[in-house]
């Protein structure tokens, strides 16, 4: 069984109830705040009357079993369980679960702490920290039933975080905060996906997920175990690649931590496969560290936007910016058909999109007088470089330096056409899967007729 960063069940487990917990916290529809989930307080223990079931109070009753149990965790689990015998439709019964769960836990009984979790789950379908406790023990249990179980779990949370909108943010969290951890746990939710799939032996699931994790947050665990799943496919070209990212990376990242040394170790092996021995690793090393600060330092320079775009009468007025920092002057492309994709590295909808952005931009190339702009508009542009390392679209990619707000883009992802003259021929908002690129690709050709008309005339 694999867990992130070979940390003990336990540990992922703490990290995941943190992150939804924040998650609470910071207003997200998509995690459930957990209502009554303990019994309360046991009052007084009062003489023990022979009560029969018939005219016997459910909640005299849980407060008596709580009671009887005192500090004894393991009497506790006994007296509930006795207790949902006695009232297995009890008003309270998932605030019984929860308590069951607890105290199983405690007790180091990992089947009965499963058998709860996966009945909590059954009542309260949304209770995101529960499923991840449950993916936990699932892992622990390591059959492939339980595994595929404990993806599922993943998935569930995992839907519901995509499915979140900056809309859910309380007023007292700012944007930033909300994305950061947004992208914090969507990033260790792919990346333990991948790592199920992986331990089912399905390498094409799990590099995908892998992968997505990456392109979240960029971390080292994901990074190490692409690397694994290559080195075991002896492509140790690319084994080299991803190992010398996890080696660079910070240690403890948004996703865990992984063991820098044991990265050493596979770095070395894959190396001395491919060049017969590790001579040039350490310049491969120090360039590898070179182009993430390189990567960092250029989005740290050039953060603001350039200062005549707020005097833009025109979107071929503005001067955008490539991820290195060389400046686009829009100028240049007057007189010719803008397609532009606005998107941000933690819009998962812009990832489903923009492949297929990229394959409509393939199907005009030669055509000089369209051009495709993937426009970027995150506030953490560090961010960025990272992830196009790994997605590797082919289409220019731009910072959005204001242009965003000058032609009103509310929501992520969204695409605009604008023709000959500047003027905004098509936008759609959000990404619909199906037909997309043909109603792209009709916009397209429809701007170019009215252009050429225009002209004419």
């Amino acid at each position: 069984m694999l867990v992130p960063a070979r940390q003990p069940p336990s540990a992922i487990r703490c990290r995941f109830r943190a992150l939804l917990i924040f998650g609470i916290l910071l207003g997200g529809a998509w995690c459930a705040r957990a209502q009554n989930t303990a019994p309360p307080a046991a009052p007084p223990r009062a003489p023990s009357d022979a009560i029969s079931k018939k005219d016997a109070d459910p909640e005299t009753e849980l407060q008596k079993a709580i009671a009887d149990a005192g500090n004894d965790r393991g009497a506790l689990v006994r007296n509930l369980e006795r207790y949902l015998q006695r009232f297995p439709d009890a008003p309270r019964k998932a605030a019984v679960f929860r308590a069951l769960v607890e105290s199983c836990e405690q007790v180091q009984d990992d089947a009965c702490a499963l058998k709860y979790s996966e009945q909590l789950i059954a009542l309260r379908p949304d209770d995101s920290e529960i499923m991840m406790l449950a993916v936990g023990l699932l892992q622990k249990q390591g059959d492939e039933a339980s595994l595929t179980r404990a993806a599922g779990y993943v998935s569930r949370v995992l839907d519901r975080i995509d499915k979140s909108t900056v809309a859910e943010k309380p007023a007292r969290v700012s944007l930033a905060e909300w994305q950061q951890h947004h992208d914090e746990l969507r990033a260790a939710l792919y990346n333990l996906r991948g790592q199920i799939e992986k331990s089912q032996h399905d390498d094409a699931a799990a590099q995908k997920d892998l992968r997505m994790s990456y392109s979240v947050r960029p971390n080292a665990i994901a990074a190490e175990q692409l690397g694994e799943i290559a080195e075991m496919r002896r492509d140790y070209a690319t084994a080299a690649q991803e190992y010398l990212l996890a080696f660079v990376l910070p240690e403890d990242g948004p996703v865990g931590k992984v063991n820098r040394r044991e990265v050493r170790k596979r770095l070395g092996n894959v190396w001395r496969q491919l060049h017969g021995s590790e001579q040039g690793l350490g310049e491969a090393v120090l360039a590898q560290y070179d182009l993430l600060a390189a990567a960092s330092t250029s989005a740290t320079a050039t953060a603001s936007p350039v200062v005549g775009n707020k005097n833009a009468k025109d979107a071929y007025a503005f001067v955008l910016r490539k991820v290195d920092g060389t400046a686009v002057p829009l100028a240049g492309d007057r007189g010719k058909v803008l397609v532009l994709s606005f998107w941000a590295t933690w819009c998962g909808p812009c990832r489903e999109l923009e492949p297929q952005f990229v394959q409509v931009a393939k199907n005009y190339a030669g055509n000089t007088g369209i051009v495709f702009y993937a426009v970027n508009t995150d506030e953490d542009e560090s961010l960025v470089a990272p992830f196009l390392s790994h997605e590797k679209w082919d289409v220019p990619v731009v910072y959005a330096d204001g242009l965003d707000d000058f032609v009103k883009v509310a929501s992520l992802p969204t695409v605009l056409i604008l023709d000959r003259a500047g003027k905004i021929t098509y936008r759609i908002n959000g990404y619909p899967p199906e037909g997309f690129a043909e109603n792209l690709t009709n916009a397209i050709q429809a701007a170019v007729a009215s252009s050429e008309a225009a002209a004419a005339n």
